[in-house]
């Protein structure tokens, strides 16, 4: 079962005993407490006898980053980790394809194409594509408890868009 619309919902593939739990928030700057509880409620609903997987953040071992979004990603993991038998959390960076206007990515070229102007730094981030994200997907365990960092690759910001 896949539970999401989203980004990574559309190219993953189905398989039977796993829920791909992908409507979670998304935007790294959010901040509303609404959004974070439906998340929270949402999992709670899902069938704990089933292997989950739930896609994090690759930031979430940075403490010097601390955002609510981060904070709100540490929680989620707990309750994976706490009420699931069998878990796969996947920990990914940004995403290559997709239209939501959230994801680093699509926020930049968002930006210049309406010709905002847009500060690219001088840094690096992790990025995963479909084939990689899906080829994981289809071949992780449905039974353990894994907590896998996916760095794909990495690249300057200033050559993503």
């Amino acid at each position: 079962m896949i539970v999401g619309r989203g980004d990574i919902a559309s190219v993953l593939n189905d398989r039977d005993g796993a829920i791909f739990f992908v409507s979670g928030v998304s935007n790294s700057n959010e901040t509303r407490e609404s959004e974070f509880m439906r998340e929270i409620e949402l999992l709670d609903k899902q069938d704990k006898t089933k292997c989950i997987f739930y896609f994090s953040s690759i930031t979430l071992d940075d403490m010097s980053k601390n955002s609510q979004y981060l904070q709100h990603k540490r929680s989620m993991e707990l309750l994976v980790k706490s009420n699931f038998e069998n878990y796969n959390i996947i920990r990914i960076g940004n995403i290559t394809w997709g239209s939501n206007p959230n994801t680093f990515i699509n926020y930049i070229k968002n930006k210049k194409s309406k010709g905002e102007s847009v500060e690219i730094k001088d840094e690096y981030k992790y990025v995963i594509d479909k084939e990689q994200l899906v080829l994981l997907t289809d071949n992780l365990p449905l039974t353990g408890q894994n907590t896998i960092c996916v760095f794909g690759r990495m690249a300057k910001v200033a050559e993503l868009v």
